[in-house]
C-alpha cells in the first residue's frame, strides 16, 4: 500500500511539470539497469497506439522460424518504421506488453530491450503465453507511444 501511494504521488508530481510531453520515473536503485520503467506520465503530444506485431520472416524474406532473437529485432525494427511514418521513434515509446512463448525467452528480450532503451525504457508488461495467432510465432509486442510535444 506505501509503495503504491509513493508511486501515486510521483505521478502526480511528475504529471505538474510544465510543457513536458512525457516523464519516465526510474526504478529504485536495487533494481537499476532493468529494462523498464515502472511508469510512464506522459502530457500532450500525440499518442499511437501500435498493434502488436510478430513475424516469421525478416526483410529479405528470410526464414526467422525458431530464431527469436532475429523475432525480437525484426519486431522492434518494424515498429520503429511505423512510428518514423508518424515522426516518431523508438524512443517515444511509453508503455509496451511483450507475450513471448517461453518465459526463457526473457533473457533475450531484456538484451535487446536495453540496448535499444539504455535511456528511459518504458513501463512494460510480459506475459507468457502457450501459443500465439501463427505457429512459429515466438514473440509479439504491443506499444503505444507518444510523439511531440503539447
Amino acid at each position: 500500500m506505501k509503495s503504491g501511494l509513493a508511486l501515486a504521488a510521483a505521478i502526480l508530481a511528475l504529471a505538474s511539470v510544465p510543457g513536458v510531453a512525457r516523464e519516465f520515473i526510474p526504478l529504485p536503485p536495487e533494481q537499476a539497469g532493468r529494462s523498464y520503467s515502472p511508469g510512464v506520465v506522459t502530457k500532450g503530444g500525440k499518442t499511437i497506439w501500435l498493434a502488436g506485431v510478430t513475424t516469421l520472416a525478416d526483410e529479405q524474406g528470410k526464414s526467422l522460424a525458431g530464431d527469436v532473437d532475429g523475432q525480437i529485432r525484426f519486431i522492434f525494427r518494424e515498429i520503429e518504421r511505423t512510428l518514423a511514418k508518424q515522426g516518431g521513434k523508438l524512443s517515444d515509446i511509453v508503455t509496451m506488453t511483450v507475450y513471448l512463448t517461453d518465459a526463457r525467452f526473457r533473457d533475450q528480450l531484456s538484451k535487446v530491450r536495453n540496448e535499444l532503451f539504455s535511456k528511459n525504457p518504458p513501463a512494460s508488461a510480459q506475459i507468457t503465453v502457450s501459443a500465439l495467432a501463427v505457429p512459429g510465432f515466438l514473440v509479439e509486442v504491443q506499444a503505444v507511444a507518444v510523439v511531440g510535444d503539447e
